[in-house]
C-alpha cells in the first residue's frame, strides 16, 4: 500500500482575505504551517509539500454556473464604489458581510479549488500517494451560482464531480465534520447515487445555514444518499464520538466507497466564537485517527482532506497539525515550541495564548456536574438522531 501523504500548500493562499475584520482569516494557515513545520512534520519522509495551481473556468463550471464565475472575476477587479453600484443587493450572494468581494478574489478562491483538485489527482490517479490534504480547502457552502457561508467557489463539489466525470462508476464518501451543515455540497450532489454526503454539525436551528435536518435523505437516485447529524448545542467529546463510531463503519460498510473525502472543520471546538459545539482539540484528533483507520478498512487507506471552519487561532493550527500527524503515523508531542508561542503572541491579541496541543473541554465537565439535564437533553437528540438513522436509512442503502 502507497504511504505517502501529500500537503497541498502556498503562502499564495494568504490571499483569500475578506479583511481584517472577517472572521475567516488567513493568519490561521499560517500559524498552521509554521506549527507543522515546528513539530517537525514538514520534513517527515513520507510528506511531500505540492505546489497547487488555479483551477481552471472548464474546472469550475462542472458545477458552478458560468455567469456566475464570470461575475466572480469581474468583481474581483473593480473598485469597491463601482460594485455597490452595479450591485447594490448583493447579486449572487457578493457584497454581503459575510462574502464581501476583495481585490483578486477570482484567483485566490480558484487557487482553493485548484489546490483541491490536485489533492484528489494525487490520492486517485498516483499509485504513491493515499492521502491528501488542503488545509486552505473545506469551503462547502458555496452553491451553483452563489456565494454563501465566505465561501465564493465550491472547491470540494468541484473535485468530486471532476472525479466523477473521469471515474462514473467510482463511488464517493464525503464526510464534513464541520460545525455547519455542509449544504452546498449535499445540494450538488442530492440526486448522486454514487456521492453519498454525511455532516456532522449544530442543528439547523441553531446555527447557520439553517439546513441539515434527519429528513434531508436525498432525492430520486441519490435518495438514502445524504446523512445528517444534527447536533445538540453543547454537544461533548463522548456523545459526538459515540454516534460517529456507531454510525460511520455502518454507512461505510453499506454504500461500500472507493473513496473518502473529508472537510475537517474545527469550529466545533468549544471555544469557537460562531458555534456553541462542544468538542476539545483532544476529540478533533480522535476523530482524525478514526478516519485514518476507516479509510484503511473500507477505501484501501484512499482519503483526500480539505481545511474547513474554525475561527479561533489557537485551535485551528493545533488542530490541523494533529491531523497531519495521524495521516502521517507519526507522534505529536503535547507541548508547543517557545517559537510558535512567540509568533503566536505577535500576531494574535485577543485570545489566550495555547501551551499544549491538546485540550479539554471542562466547562462541559463543569456543566454535566451542575446541571444533569444538560446529558439528558443532548441524550435525547443523539438517541432521536440514532433512532432515525438506523430505521430511515441503513435498511434503505
Amino acid at each position: 500500500m502507497a504511504n505517502k501523504v501529500g500537503l497541498i500548500f502556498s503562502e499564495d493562499f494568504y490571499k483569500y482575505n475578506f479583511g481584517q475584520e472577517h472572521p475567516l482569516r488567513p493568519i490561521r494557515l499560517e500559524l498552521t504551517y509554521k506549527l507543522m513545520e515546528l513539530k517537525g512534520l514538514l520534513n517527515h519522509p513520507n510528506l511531500e509539500i505540492i505546489k497547487p495551481r488555479l483551477a481552471t473556468k472548464e474546472e469550475l463550471s462542472v458545477v458552478h454556473d458560468m455567469n456566475y464565475i464570470n461575475c466572480v472575476e469581474k468583481y474581483s477587479k473593480l473598485p469597491l464604489e463601482m460594485f455597490y453600484q452595479e450591485n447594490p443587493r448583493g447579486l449572487f450572494g457578493l457584497g454581503t458581510m459575510d462574502n464581501p468581494i476583495f481585490p483578486g478574489m477570482y484567483d485566490a478562491s480558484a487557487l482553493v479549488v485548484g489546490a483541491t483538485i490536485v489533492a484528489s489527482d494525487l490520492v486517485v490517479s498516483n499509485d504513491d500517494f493515499n492521502i491528501a490534504f488542503n488545509i486552505a480547502g473545506g469551503l462547502h457552502h458555496a452553491g451553483k451560482k452563489k456565494a454563501h457561508g465566505f465561501c465564493i467557489f465550491n472547491d470540494i463539489a468541484v473535485a468530486i464531480q471532476k472525479i466523477r466525470l473521469r471515474y462514473p462508476d467510482l463511488k464517493i464518501f464525503y464526510l464534513d465534520i464541520d460545525a455547519h451543515h455542509g449544504d452546498g455540497v449535499q445540494d450538488i450532489f442530492y440526486e448522486d447515487p454514487n456521492v453519498m454526503t454525511v455532516s456532522f454539525h449544530q442543528d439547523g436551528k441553531t446555527l447557520f445555514p439553517g439546513t441539515g435536518f434527519l429528513d434531508e435523505i436525498g432525492k430520486n437516485e441519490g435518495l438514502y444518499k445524504s446523512v445528517n447529524f444534527p447536533l445538540y448545542p453543547g454537544t461533548y467529546d463522548e456523545a459526538y464520538l459515540e454516534l460517529f463510531e456507531q454510525y460511520i463503519p455502518q454507512l461505510l460498510e453499506k454504500f461500500k466507497p472507493d473513496l473518502l473525502f473529508t472537510q475537517l472543520g474545527v469550529d466545533t471546538h468549544f471555544s469557537d466564537p460562531l458555534t456553541m459545539l462542544g468538542l476539545s482539540t483532544t476529540c478533533h484528533e480522535k476523530l482524525f485517527k478514526l478516519m485514518k483507520k476507516y479509510s484503511i478498512e473500507y477505501t484501501n487507506g484512499k482519503w483526500i482532506a480539505c481545511g474547513g471552519g474554525g475561527y479561533l487561532m489557537n485551535v485551528v493550527p493545533r488542530s490541523w497539525t494533529l491531523a497531519l500527524g495521524v495521516m502521517l503515523d507519526a507522534a505529536v508531542s503535547n507541548e508547543i515550541p517557545n517559537e510558535w508561542i512567540e509568533l503566536f503572541k505577535s500576531k494574535i491579541t485577543d485570545e489566550e495564548i495555547p501551551f499544549e496541543m491538546r485540550d479539554k473541554n471542562l466547562r462541559a465537565e463543569e456543566n454535566l456536574i451542575k446541571n444533569p439535564m444538560f446529558a439528558v437533553k443532548i441524550d435525547e437528540r443523539n438517541r432521536e438522531i440514532s433512532n432515525y438513522i438506523s430505521k430511515n436509512i441503513l435498511p434503505n442503502l
